[in-house]
């Protein structure tokens, strides 16, 4: 025997059966997700453990460094306010410290070097490459292999061939301890030679790099050049190398850092002195020494951190608005 029937218009009762039927009221809809638990506790590892690495070993060291530099603190006893002394560190720094402003000149001349020198070695070396002339993979091999090397064992290759019975001292004949060039041991050609090692490295960082880009671009472009009239040399400096200016930047920024923080294979050599001084080297040879000059360490970090974010802050604003456009 069934219930009584609703009237006309009137919705059923919940529990209610209407024509056989169970009614029962519509609540929030159950939200469905294609990601699992599992998946969820994935992605937060996934992003939270770079993350929590990222912040430890990159922005707080930066932190204490710009800290630590208005301090004469040396890590041994605890630090205290007596510890704080202002700009003091950045005055001896501009001041009366004799090795910042040679450092400064060495890490400029060697940023005009791999702009001026390394750098269009590498961009003339992928350009005959590109070509796909005989012989093509060997030769991205030979160019390839310096990259590959860290910059210790580099600086360790050169340092061999610097040598009275080196390589080079035997091809210019001055094979006797007389007659042999001292290139590592003379200041004033001894950054030179180190120039000359990591510019050979650096060609080959730009030849990957250029020959990587130039693979990308369309190739119907040379074909219209070739069609006008162009001959090689005009097809790259006015089709090519404007296509390629997303890469000519990259290139430019890798090679600003990568001249700011030259540091292995001059310390290698004899730990960055005797001409071959480097603000990288100097933040070594203050921070961990016997002297132990964290503060003033800090401080020579510091204005290094501030020379180094000119060109990220440059690629960073061009690649921004290159998206926004």
């Amino acid at each position: 025997m069934s219930g009584p029937t609703p009237p006309p218009g009137a919705s059923a009762l919940p529990g209610q059966q209407t024509g056989g039927a169970d009614v029962r009221p519509v609540g929030r809809r159950r939200r469905y997700s294609v990601l699992t638990r599992r998946d969820r506790v994935t992605m937060a590892l996934m992003v939270g453990i770079p993350t929590v690495l990222f912040i430890s070993f990159i922005w707080l060291p930066t932190i204490a460094s710009i800290f630590l530099s208005f301090t004469n603190w040396r890590g041994i006893s605890a630090l205290t306010a007596n510890n704080f002394i202002g700009l003091k560190n950045y005055e001896t720094l501009f001041t009366t410290y004799p090795f910042f402003w040679p450092a400064v000149w060495h890490n400029v001349l060697w940023l005009v070097t791999f702009v001026f020198i390394a750098t269009p070695i590498g961009i003339f070396i992928a350009v005959l490459l590109d070509r796909e002339m005989r012989g093509t993979r060997i030769y991205q091999s030979a160019f390839f292999i310096p990259v590959v090397l860290s910059l210790a064992i580099v600086g360790f290759i050169w340092e061999q061939m610097y040598t009275s019975q080196g390589f080079i001292n035997s091809v210019l004949g001055h094979t006797s301890s007389n007659t042999a060039i001292d290139f590592l041991g003379n200041p004033t050609i001894n950054i030179w030679a180190v120039l000359v090692a990591a510019g050979w490295r650096h060609v080959g960082y730009v030849m990957v790099l250029y020959l990587a880009g130039l693979k990308s671009v369309d190739p119907t472009l040379r074909e219209a050049a070739s069609i006008d009239g162009a001959n090689a040399r005009q097809t790259f400096f006015r089709v090519v190398f404007p296509v390629m200016k997303p890469i000519n930047i990259v290139i430019i920024v890798i090679t600003v850092i990568e001249s700011l923080r030259a540091f292995d294979i001059a310390y290698i050599i004899n730990r960055g002195k005797n001409g071959l001084e480097l603000l990288s080297i100097l933040i070594t040879n203050n921070s961990i020494s016997e002297a132990s000059l964290i503060g003033f360490g800090s401080a020579i970090a510091v204005v290094l951190l501030v020379i180094s974010l000119v060109p990220i802050v440059i690629f960073l604003t061009r690649t921004m608005r290159g998206d926004s456009t």
